[in-house]
């Protein structure tokens, strides 16, 4: 579930308002209903289905409308209300603000967001907050309720009139209005011990204790994660005290150390060895063979120790298994973020530009990122998506400068999107960021997680804007011959004028470059009629967009620029005449050939 709201407007005084609440939550979207509204990321058409897609995709809402159509709409979906996502309506004229659902997930403290935008009281009107300013249900980040089963019961008791003794120390707890009597049934305990409490008894576990691992190369998940849930039994201590799990940054990519991590629900970061060997002093069971391999005297307990601070301790020394071991540290207060993630760099395609054209993947991961590495035009096309990440633009032509500097940012733990237009696969970015690992080999860009995040590509949306020309057999060809020979690039224009191929030339042409297209444009003549539909598709989803139908035979560079893709009909492709004048284009599959009962798979 993603924690990055969406501002739904289903009026034009609806979408200025929420224009100025997006402002006050980095990475909110705006979603506007189609005929009412404009300059939105995305629009819809349908009210209630829209509002239930979101909710079932765990996105929380923030509707500019009356309470009453976001409940009539995501009434029949609510169940469970500790998985569903925060709901809030907001008045269109900025005069109220209230959290309908997933109070305690996270709508309380969106609707005291907007408030303070507005300059208004929200109305908060859970029992807890309401009555004891807390919510027991939710406890701040860093503390976790051990049995939230309980806590219905558990509330409506003292709602009733019933006091409650407090266990343990819990500021949060303290500060509240909570009845406490020292000789009350209710308790809560405040712990790290294992506990799974009762109808009278809330257990609360603070991210106290740091889990360091060391492992074997290749050491199998089940083992790790076996040891590492064993030793927890083993000392009564609880997997949801648990603030992380630690180790040296040379496991950054270790499948072992993620899988213990996901199980427990936590975070895995990471040291460097440096930092590890400070904590010699500290540690229980020192070894000089680990120095030898790998520069400081302990994984596992010098993890934990680092993690946990300079005045926590060791509550378990060094537990093996057989290519496995892990200790476990408690610090005084819970754990923030110690050490450093392992990195990640998600190759994104955002599409031609067009916010519509952006996939959900794509824009999740440009929302999950902390710095975002582009062509500054391509950052500049994700708009309010961008906001409160670390930008760092390049020009055109430097594609290698922007790749390395992408991966030198993901081994130091941050999170980055390379953003690419179209699909980072055809033509962009994603290729090179393999061949520069491959080549240049470096340890440190080996740790972070790479994935990549398919777009939308030009070739899809040229297609689509003017028909199917892509019902068949296709192919792409790059004109650029600055890193391929132009000899390759003509032997394989005939191998596709020959194949009959339909075919998208890329980089047709540039301001220096204008002989390959009118070779290009030679090469498929020789095969194919000279009225043979060819596509001219401009400036695709963005500002100036233009796509026109011309012959062959009229295809010359003086037609086409930079931004423009060239789509090339197969011998088979017909053009069929709109009634507004226009034209469709599409290439048939030989249905008509195989009669009006032929289906096939695709």
């Amino acid at each position: 579930m993603s924690d990055t709201p969406v501002l739904v407007a289903l009026a034009p005084g609806g979408h200025a308002l929420a224009r100025r609440i997006a402002k006050a939550l980095p990475g909110a979207e705006i979603h506007g209903l189609a005929g009412r509204t404009e300059g939105a990321e995305a629009t819809f058409t349908g009210t209630t289905e829209h509002l239930r897609a979101l909710f079932q995709a765990g996105r929380p809402i923030v509707g500019l409308c009356a309470a009453g159509i976001l409940i009539r709409a995501l009434g029949p979906l609510l169940q469970d209300k500790r998985e569903e996502p925060p709901v809030v309506a907001v008045a269109e004229d900025g005069s109220a603000v209230v959290p309908l659902l997933g109070g305690h997930r996270g709508a309380n403290d969106l609707a005291r967001t907007i408030a303070g935008v507005l300059d208004i009281t929200p109305a908060i009107t859970t029992a807890g907050d309401a009555r004891f300013g807390v919510a027991l249900d939710a406890p701040p980040p860093g503390w976790r309720l051990a049995n939230p089963e309980h806590h219905k019961g558990f509330m409506a008791s003292l709602l009733g009139g019933a006091g409650v003794r407090l266990e343990g120390t819990a500021p949060w707890l303290a500060a509240s209005g909570l009845p406490v009597d020292p000789e009350a049934e209710l308790v809560i305990r405040v712990t790290e011990q294992a506990d799974n409490g009762s109808d009278h008894r809330l257990v609360y576990h603070a991210a106290v204790l740091a889990l360091g691992v060391g492992c074997e190369r290749g050491a199998a998940p089940e083992e790790v994660l076996d040891l590492a849930r064993q030793t927890l039994r083993d000392h009564g201590l609880a997997e949801a005290a648990v603030a992380g799990v630690y180790s040296l940054d040379l496991k950054a990519d270790e499948p072992a150390v993620h899988a213990v991590a996901a199980a427990l629900g936590v975070a895995a970061r990471f040291f460097d060895a440096a930092a590890l060997e400070a904590e010699t002093p500290r540690l229980a069971t020192p070894s000089d063979l680990v120095f030898r391999e790998v520069g400081c005297h302990g994984v596992a307990e010098g993890a934990a120790l680092a993690a946990a601070g300079p005045e926590a301790a060791l509550v378990v020394a060094k537990a093996k298994s057989a290519r496995a071991t892990c200790a476990v540290a408690k610090a005084p207060d819970p754990l923030g973020a110690a050490g450093r993630s392992r990195g990640s760099l998600a190759v994104v395609g955002i599409g031609p530009g067009d916010p519509l054209w952006r996939t959900p993947e794509a824009a999740a991961a440009v929302r999950d990122a902390t710095d975002l590495v582009g062509y500054g035009l391509y950052l500049d096309l994700l708009g309010p998506l961008a906001q409160g990440k670390t930008r760092h633009d390049y020009q055109l032509g430097e594609e290698t400068v922007r790749v390395r500097a992408a991966l030198d940012l993901a081994a130091e733990g941050r999170s980055v999107a390379l953003v690419c237009s179209g699909d980072p696969g055809i033509y962009a970015m994603a290729a090179l960021v393999f061949e520069l690992l491959e080549r240049e080999n470096k340890l440190a860009w080996r740790r972070p997680a790479v994935t990549v995040v398919p777009g939308i590509s030009a070739l899809q949306a040229a297609a689509a804007r003017i028909g199917a020309p892509l019902g068949h057999d296709f192919c792409a060809i790059s004109l650029s011959d600055l890193l391929t020979p132009w000899p390759v690039i003509e032997r394989r224009l005939e191998a596709a004028a020959q194949g009959d191929f339909v075919v998208a030339l890329y980089n047709p042409v540039s301001k220096r470059r204008r002989h390959q297209l009118a070779a290009a444009a030679r090469i498929l003549r020789a095969h194919r009629p000279a009225d043979t539909p060819v596509v001219l598709a401009r400036n695709l989803g963005r500002d100036g967009e233009a796509v026109a139908v011309i012959a062959l035979d009229e295809l010359s560079p003086e037609r086409v620029d930079m931004l423009t893709l060239v789509l090339v009909g197969s011998s088979e492709t017909r053009r069929v005449a709109r009634g507004d004048g226009g034209a469709w284009v599409y290439t048939p599959r030989g249905y008509a050939a195989k009669g009006p009962d032929a289906e096939e798979v695709a």
